[in-house]
């Protein structure tokens, strides 16, 4: 079988699977022929080998925003690139957090995909770290900004967006359906054929993509050949549990979420046979360990769980609960890691902590990261509850004491705490203000009242 005949049917499986109860406007093999047409996959191409690691023991990612490190008169992002030749040697690897157009949610409200934010440079200097370092990028794939021209066009009823936005009713029932957010689900839009209600995982700035339709999953393979073309190798794609929604569920980690991360990654392979897939699961230690399939998902999961439970560990002294999560972690087979982290942009999460830590426990652990400092964001349960979502601290400042206060050993926990890190089975990643011991930064709070 050539290698186009084996990919066609593989794809046309995928398809199948995924849009099995849903009426399409074109036949599947036709569609299995865009996306191979836009990944530019011919006959030539080498056919992914499986359960072949693309990583080793001396792989490192560096964490950081285009414009963590800033020269008068330079472009942010040619400063980063002389910043990491200069002091990094020993790091291989950069993500850069979304270097987009946005609209809010530190680049997680994305305007415009196909184009590098003006105020950090352009591709130029995308491709520029690409050429010394993997360079791990960002899909913002259930959600873009509400000031995006797709969702500008939604609310004019034109093209291309009028019907890639996922709409519900007020009166649907959606009180099973889980969020990390206290905001309301849906937003009223005036549209030319009457009120729709936008599905919004996050806030009403982030309008979530309606993947039944199937040009939203071509938009998405184009903006992978593009960044492929950049020198992108590994996709970081963000808050993809909720990717697929079915109104009367929990709208997260559905079967089509998966079958989709399944028939990216068999995209992406096929472009280029190194290029990886890291799943940004902010979700129960079980849920996430779904995202690897059998090494045919995922080829990373963030290991979500080990912020919250190391720094517990540290703050009061016990291990018993670090332990036992790490002795239940099944090694990652041939294909698939963990990617460990315990300081990042999004702050510490909780959710990963539930099943690990009880309540009084997760209590503690708040109230100890208020007291140095910390700021909590609360999410809105099933019943109508209000519970701790995530705590954003600087990790040199959570960990400058005890449950019992603060102490003069706080260089030293942050130290341990990056030699368990470094210690553990998988790739790490090192958040740039972990390498610069950057602390809370309380004016950028009050003038944002942004906690991250």
């Amino acid at each position: 079988m050539s290698v186009l005949d084996g990919l066609h049917q593989k794809l046309q499986h995928q398809l199948e699977c995924i849009y099995k109860d849903i009426d399409i406007d074109q036949p599947i093999n036709q569609l299995v022929n865009r996306l191979i047409d836009i990944m530019r996959i011919t006959e030539f191409s080498q056919v992914p080998e499986p359960f072949v690691n693309h990583w080793s023991e001396k792989d490192t990612i560096m964490i950081t925003y285009g414009d963590s490190i800033l020269q008068q008169g330079e472009r942010p992002l040619t400063t980063l690139a002389q910043f990491i030749d200069s002091y990094l040697g020993c790091i291989n690897s950069v993500h850069i957090l979304p270097f987009f157009p946005y609209s809010s949610d530190d680049g997680f409200a994305v305007i415009d995909y196909s184009s590098v934010n003006e105020s950090l440079g352009d591709w130029a200097d995308i491709s520029a770290i690409a050429s010394k370092r993997r360079l791990m990028s960002d899909l913002v794939i259930n959600h873009c900004s509400s000031r995006s021209l797709w969702f500008e066009n939604f609310c004019k009823g034109e093209e291309p967006g009028y019907d890639y936005f996922f709409t519900a009713q007020p009166s649907d029932d959606l009180s099973d359906v889980v969020r990390p957010r206290t905001s309301t689900l849906l937003r009223p839009t005036e549209t030319p054929t009457g009120t729709q209600h936008v599905w919004c995982t996050f806030s009403h700035d982030q309008v979530d993509f309606d993947f039944r339709n199937p040009q939203v999953l071509i938009e998405f393979v184009t903006i992978i050949r593009q960044y492929l073309d950049a020198g992108v190798s590994i996709f970081r794609f963000d808050a993809v549990a909720f990717l697929w929604k079915i109104v009367g569920s929990k709208s997260i980690n559905l079967p089509q979420t998966h079958e989709i991360i399944r028939l990216l990654r068999t995209l992406i392979e096929h472009a280029q046979n190194d290029a990886m897939i890291i799943t940004e699961t902010n979700i129960p230690n079980t849920q996430n360990l779904t995202y690897f399939g059998n090494a045919n998902e995922a080829h990373c999961i963030y290991n979500f769980s080990l912020p919250p439970l190391l720094i517990n560990t540290l703050i009061t002294g016990n291990c018993l609960y670090l332990k036992r999560w790490l002795m239940s972690m099944p090694p990652a087979q041939d294909g698939t890691t963990y990617f460990n982290f315990i300081a990042s942009h999004d702050g510490i999460g909780l959710r990963p902590a539930e099943g690990l830590l009880d309540d009084d426990e997760i209590q503690t652990l708040v109230d100890t990261m208020k007291h140095f400092g910390g700021q909590i964001s609360a999410r809105t349960t099933e019943t109508g509850e209000q519970k701790p979502y995530e705590i954003n601290i600087a990790l040199y400042d959570a960990l400058q004491g005890t449950t019992k206060g603060k102490d003069l050993w706080g260089m030293q926990r942050f130290m341990c705490a990056h030699s368990i890190m470094l210690a553990l089975e998988g790739i790490p990643g090192i958040y740039i203000h972990s390498l610069l011991g950057t602390r809370n930064d309380y004016e950028k709070l009050a003038n944002t009242s942004h906690n991250q």
